[in-house]
């Protein structure tokens, strides 16, 4: 079992920035791919970013390329998502999401793609 934590949620402006973190307790991430979704009441939990468990390769929906970047620490414990230019289409939810990754260069963008789930975190994009 991965116990997943998000952190760095937060209201805010529109135009601004924030970096979401995830990190498994008691353990380093390192053979995990990992994404980021998000959901809204009412609506379907969907793709934000997911990263390789080698770092190496990514992978965004349409509406947050340009904007957001996933990315790993160096020893592999931390998954971030920095998100840039925040707009009120963007308040979430957002849930970090792991699987062990089959290959180096797996990437997931399905809720099905992945075994271990956190609790999510609140972004709120006032305009």
């Amino acid at each position: 079992q991965v116990h997943l934590i998000e952190s760095g949620g937060d209201l805010l402006q529109a135009g601004g920035s924030l970096r979401l973190s995830c990190a498994a307790s008691g353990r380093t991430l390192s053979s995990y791919g990992m994404g980021w979704f998000r959901q809204v009441p009412g609506k379907a939990r969907e793709f934000v970013a997911a990263i390789s468990k080698s770092g190496s390769y990514t992978d965004y929906a349409d509406s947050v390329k340009d904007r957001f970047t996933i990315s790993r620490d160096s020893a592999k414990t931390t998954v971030y998502l920095q998100m840039n230019s925040l707009n009120s289409v963007d308040t979430a939810t957002y849930y970090c999401a792991a699987r062990p990754s089959p290959s180096a260069r797996w990437i997931g963008r399905w809720e099905s793609d992945y075994w271990y789930w956190g609790q999510g975190t609140q972004v709120t994009v006032s305009s």
